[in-house]
């Protein structure tokens, strides 16, 4: 099966090949012999119900400062000439983030997209993890300082980060006294018009942040994130280390409990993030990470599971 994959993301020369996840799933689908495109999201045009880019032909190698060569620019039809488009622009989950999702659910029943826009706009990382409520640490959704207050006299320590952050950035941490609350809450309040997540500061992320991969609802594999020398935050972007790590009973009850749903909403490639061995904090749908590291450490081949899971879901449409 020669697949016309499509992958809309950000520039390739930005990319650090060594750990770069969309890297990854490219090197795999040229490897089976798939075709690849790349385009950015904001190329995106819709006229006369199609739905089309200016996409320009790649090929990938894993050589440091040469790793693609692009052919001449082409219209691609995305619902007509591609089999799979890859979702694969970093966040933030913005109106231009949405907008895509909302484009591409236009040609979702011609043409497969990783993951499905319509899920990845249900269910932003912080919003539907708050179906998995039981598994949650303590959780205050809200822009009311007053809230904010209650809740760090409940918990004695917080930490406060923007509902659609992504990437470790701009979480803080609050002690007991409540040093600059009110203050921190002013300035999300001004940043962002949506409410904030608070949750009950756990001191198990010492120990490290655990990045556990599903592909199609099943277990691929798992990292754990450490913080770098002076943080709490263990995310790989803002200076943490990861190691090899196994599930505890706990993380392998959560991934039952999500599996299924994941696999129903078209959820391919999904990465969750458990601190301590128990408390889910994530569930990351728009541009997960993680799947360099995993096959570092145990050497399972994440993205050609995510390519096998492709390879089904279109041998099963195909049949129907």
């Amino acid at each position: 099966m020669t697949l016309t994959v499509a992958v809309q993301m950000d520039p390739l020369e930005s990319i650090n090949i060594a750990g770069d996840s969309s890297f990854a799933l490219m090197l795999s689908a040229q490897a089976r012999g798939h075709r690849l495109f790349h385009y950015a999201a904001s190329d995106l045009n819709w006229s006369d119900g199609h739905l089309w880019t200016k996409a320009r032909p790649v090929t990938v190698q894993r050589v440091v400062g040469d790793h693609y060569r692009f052919g001449d620019p082409v219209r691609l039809d995305l619902g007509d000439d591609a089999d799979v488009v890859l979702m694969r622009q970093d966040p933030p989950f913005d109106l231009g983030y949405i907008t895509a999702t909302h484009l591409l659910e236009r040609i979702a029943d011609r043409t497969l997209v990783v993951n499905d826009p319509v899920s990845v706009r249900n269910a932003p990382e912080k919003v539907f993890v708050l179906d998995y409520a039981r598994f949650m640490p303590p959780t205050l959704v809200t822009r009311s300082l007053d809230e904010a207050r209650a809740f760090l006299k409940r918990h004695g320590a917080i930490v406060v980060k923007p509902l659609h952050g992504n990437g470790g950035k701009a979480i803080f941490r609050v002690g007991p006294e409540g040093e600059n609350l009110s203050a921190l809450m002013e300035v999300f309040n001004t940043a962002w018009r949506e409410p904030h997540m608070i949750q009950a500061f756990l001191p198990d992320v010492a120990k490290g942040d655990k990045r556990i991969v599903l592909v199609d609802g099943e277990v691929a594999g798992a990292i754990n994130r450490l913080p770098g020398e002076g943080e709490f935050r263990s995310n790989l972007a803002v200076g943490g280390s990861a190691q090899k790590t196994e599930l505890t009973a706990r993380e392998r009850e959560i991934c039952a409990a999500l599996g299924p749903e994941l696999k129903k909403r078209g959820l391919i490639f999904v990465g969750i993030d458990v601190i301590g061995g128990e408390w889910l904090t994530e569930i990351n749908v728009t541009s997960p990470t993680g799947i360099v590291a995993i096959e570092r450490f145990d050497g399972t081949d994440v993205a050609g599971l995510i390519w096998d899971a492709v390879e089904r879901r279109l041998a099963h449409a195909s049949a129907l």
